[in-house]
């Protein structure tokens, strides 16, 4: 005997694949793998995906060919990916920074930018190694200088969605709202127009 399945949670919201930005630690991974599971999407993590392709973790990437050589590889597997069926996909903090990939985003994706105090990020990122950008340094005096350089690219993203020190289901629900607000932004603005 077979159970019927259940249709897809907001089958609205699964024509698009689902970029999330931010910065490091504010949880796209863990929040993108939970808002994958409850649109009934597929997840994939570029982190993860950079590293497959490279064959190698992105610690040894950084030392062994610089920052430069990670970004370059980075934007590769990007735009691979993005030209994959629709699904949730988690960035690293720095792709959505580098414009040609963030064009690439904006361009065949949703972007949304997960936004969360910074102290809180530093005490989440202060707790795991294998963070190269952290190497030697303080959590907060890199976060605070990521957040000059990165946030005026992140505020190009096409929703912004604050989170806070909440279970990471609150943020995938303030995602899917701000989503189906942006659905029918869309929706209402097509109806406007003669």
């Amino acid at each position: 005997m077979t159970a019927d399945l259940a249709p897809p949670r907001h089958p609205e919201l699964r024509d698009q694949t689902i970029v999330l930005v931010g910065l490091m630690g504010v949880g796209k991974s863990s929040v993108g793998r939970r808002l994958a599971q409850t649109l009934d999407l597929p997840f994939r993590d570029a982190d993860n995906e950079v590293e497959r392709a490279a064959g190698r973790g992105i610690p040894e990437i950084f030392a062994e060919m610089g920052e430069a050589a990670f970004r370059d590889g980075e934007r590769r597997v990007i735009a691979r990916l993005l030209e994959d069926p629709p699904h949730v996909l988690a960035t690293g903090g720095g792709a959505f920074v580098n414009a040609e990939t963030r064009a690439l985003i904006k361009d065949k994706a949703i972007a949304v930018w997960l936004k969360a105090d910074l102290e809180l990020l530093a005490r989440r990122v202060g707790r795991k190694d294998g963070r190269p950008l952290l190497k030697n340094r303080d959590p907060m005096d890199v976060l605070r200088e990521q957040a000059t350089t990165r946030y005026p690219a992140y505020a190009e993203a096409h929703l912004t969605v604050e989170t806070g020190d909440t279970p990471h289901m609150v943020a995938v629900e303030a995602v899917i709202a701000a989503l189906q607000g942006r659905l029918a932004a869309a929706s209402a603005s097509e109806r406007v127009q003669p």
